[in-house]
């Protein structure tokens, strides 16, 4: 598992991580942000430099993720980072007695990096 804080001011506003199967050299992508910092274009631009390292230094070949539909923000996020949508998991989970569906976004290593200014990356 990788993970990294996205910061502001020394403020933690985010998190962009993923969790590595070694086998396949696959990686579940995902992201959160802190309701306050939304719309700024931060977790597009972590997003975007956390899936370049991983599809290049760390040398993973596959990156996936998934958000319920009723969240677009997060497929934005996705598609700016350079995910494709693969397809939707109908009705995947169970929220509040209700079924949601869930979109999946893919991206490869031989996919083109999104044309978006990254972030620097500091490792401990």
């Amino acid at each position: 598992h990788e993970s990294w804080a996205v910061v502001e001011e020394d403020t933690l506003v985010g998190l962009v991580c993923v969790s590595v199967d070694e086998e396949n050299l696959n990686g579940w992508f995902w992201y959160w942000m802190a309701e306050d910092a939304r719309g700024r274009g931060w977790m597009s631009r972590a997003a975007a430099t956390v899936a370049n390292w991983a599809l290049t230094t760390r040398g993973l070949e596959r990156l996936e993720l998934g958000h319920r539909v009723n969240n677009p923000a997060s497929g934005a996020v996705a598609r700016r980072a350079g995910f494709i949508k693969e397809g939707t998991e109908r009705q995947k989970f169970l929220i509040g007695g209700q079924r949601i569906d869930v979109d999946t976004y893919g991206r490869l290593a031989s996919d083109p990096q999104p044309p978006i200014n990254g972030l620097v990356l500091l490792e401990d």
